[in-house]
């Protein structure tokens, strides 16, 4: 598996080829699968998904949320990871019906970093210290590259979204929040058309 990427800049300024030991984590997830990614690191945090694409000069849409949300097991906490475009959020009864889990809830800042080992606004959707459970909304699949955080909030990476999905070994399924997109500029919405109710229809329409 490789990751071959179109229209992606050569050159990035102000970025350093230091690696971090979680953005190592990363890399080290991705080649157990026998992947190569490229990383940028930046002075600037790119903690935001806005920050994110002003850094990077990508379209908001094509950043990629990694959002942590909670099942209680008992008396320990089950993450399950949402991968979501930059201008879109999770609705949490789609996300309820999709995984079966009722209770589901959004984790708080303390808890995506014990849970996942990354702090929020670094969170990768792959190289967490456990088998995670991952949702990947469709939106992400109309473009041909998306940028995902690579551990730190200064360090990202390009990837095509068909091959982010073999990665994090996601399960594609709409579950974003359709009347809050409903309120974005028309040159921000996707097409309803991508969220399909069945997994393989939403698979194949976003290009999966």
């Amino acid at each position: 598996l490789k990751c071959w990427l179109t229209g992606v800049p050569d050159r990035f300024p102000g970025v350093s080829t230091a690696a971090h030991p979680a953005v190592q984590r990363v890399l080290d997830a991705a080649a157990r699968k026998g992947a190569s990614l490229e990383v940028m690191y930046f002075d600037s945090s790119t903690h935001t998904a806005e920050d994110a694409a002003a850094t990077v000069g990508a379209k908001l849409g094509q950043i990629v949320k990694s959002l942590v949300f909670v099942v209680q097991r008992g008396d320990s906490l089950e993450p399950i990871i949402c991968l979501v475009s930059g201008i879109d959020r999770v609705d949490l009864a789609r996300l309820a019906a999709v995984t079966g889990e009722p209770s589901i809830r959004r984790a708080s800042a303390r808890e995506a970093r014990d849970l996942t080992g990354f702090t929020v606004g670094g969170i990768p959707p792959i190289g967490h210290p456990h088998s995670v459970r991952v949702i990947m909304d469709p939106d992400l699949g109309r473009f041909e590259t998306v940028w995902a955080a690579a551990g730190t909030d200064t360090a990202v990476f390009p990837v095509a979204p068909a091959t982010l999905r073999l990665l994090a070994n996601a399960s594609v399924a709409p579950i974003a929040d359709e009347e809050w997109r409903e309120q974005l500029p028309d040159d921000q919405r996707a097409p309803f058309g991508l969220a399909r109710t069945d997994m393989g229809g939403a698979e194949a329409a976003a290009g999966f």
